[in-house]
């Protein structure tokens, strides 16, 4: 999957929700971790909710806003989201 730069600037300023210590500093880093760890952009809430019944993730009792406050999940901007497995 390829990365556009308003993805990884979005996983650059954004990071340190799911990790203590960044990851990346440039996007070039940004997108070699994110490429590694198969992260995955979708294209609004409800491919976020279905990316998380698809992987198996218990979703009883949660509802869309929920989800969307997951670690893992980092709203773009633009309506999009970013997925990644920490």
């Amino acid at each position: 999957m390829e990365f556009d730069e308003k993805v990884l600037q979005c996983f650059l300023d954004q990071q340190g929700k799911l990790f203590p210590e960044p990851v990346a500093e440039t996007w070039e880093e940004a997108e070699a971790f994110l490429e590694d760890c198969d992260a995955q952009v979708v294209k609004n809430a409800e491919q976020v909710w279905q990316y998380f019944q698809e992987t198996g993730v218990d979703l009883d009792g949660a509802d869309e806003q929920t989800i969307l406050e997951e670690a893992e999940v980092f709203a773009v901007g633009d309506g999009r989201y970013l997925i990644v497995e920490g």
